[in-house]
């Protein structure tokens, strides 16, 4: 996997944070963290609407009461918004309809969370829910293990819902160093039964406080022994956040992915990735 490309496609002026992109069909969906809209962003016009993902949603939320949207996957026409569960104020899922983009429904994962946390020995300041994947049958939550004494994991839930009746599978995920740094899960999205996972080297003590970008990687996870295939540096300065396919041959595969600049500023840089499989 020594030959990829990594070029950036565009910037949206109206979205700050990015955290998550969907592609389909020339329209690409992204959430920010500090805020509490999707962004639908036509990549033909370069038209940018915004969609609420709260009864009352807002913009450039502070930090300490944001509802810090970090993972969205879809499966059929339902699309799935997770809270990264890092403090009680962002434990919220929220459901929508692909087409119309209107919620269908919001639910609280605080038990969940709270269920995880203790399965997989993880301290509340270490969880940080950064990526889902959603196949029909399996929810697999992508946990940041960025700050001190902190580890990557991935948690597999089954069962009938996310609120009651579910099961928990948990799988601890070493990730390659970069300048002593651990890289952690910043997202991850599922290709033809494959896993590819986006991490990132921050240099911080804790999953709340931003740090020092020191680089980021992708790589590609196995998910029935949840062993990693392969892993690339593809940037030393950049912290990549948000994944999702854009084509896919034999012989390539290329992503959409968005930078989280932590910034107050209404801009978020959109880069097209393309790895080589042969």
């Amino acid at each position: 996997m020594e030959n990829f490309q990594l070029q950036l496609l565009l910037k949206i002026i109206g979205l700050g944070s990015a955290s998550g992109l969907l592609y389909n069909n020339n329209i690409l969906l992204a959430i920010g963290d500090n805020s509490s809209y999707i962004y639908e962003y036509n990549l033909q016009n370069s038209q940018l609407e915004k969609h609420p993902l709260l009864e009352k949603s807002s913009e450039g939320i502070l930090k300490n009461i944001k509802p810090d949207f970090e993972s969205i996957t879809q499966f059929g026409n339902d699309i799935y918004i997770f809270g990264s569960g890092s403090t009680e104020k962002r434990n919220q899922m929220v459901q929508l309809d692909a087409t119309t983009k209107k919620i269908i429904k919001t639910t609280d994962l605080s038990n969940l969370y709270a269920t995880m946390q203790s399965f997989g020995e993880v301290k509340p300041e270490n969880f940080n829910l950064e990526g889902a994947i959603y196949n029909g049958e399996n929810w697999f939550l992508f946990n940041r293990g960025n700050g001190k004494n902190s580890k990557n994991s991935i948690f597999t839930i089954g069962g009938q819902n996310l609120t009651d009746d579910f099961s928990v599978i948990y799988n601890t995920i070493k990730l390659p160093k970069i300048k002593g740094i651990e890289t952690s899960f910043t997202d991850a999205i599922l290709v033809n039964d494959k896993i590819y996972f986006l991490a990132t080297a921050e240099d911080t003590p804790n999953t709340y406080d931003d740090g020092e970008v020191l680089g980021s990687i992708i790589g590609r996870i196995n998910p029935e022994t949840m062993k990693v295939e392969f892993t690339k540096k593809i940037t030393a300065t950049a912290k990549l956040e948000g994944l999702t396919l854009y084509s896919a041959s034999e012989k390539e595969i290329t992503f959409l992915i968005c930078e989280d600049n932590d910034t107050d500023v209404q801009e978020s840089n959109i880069y097209k990735l393309t790895l080589n499989l042969k």
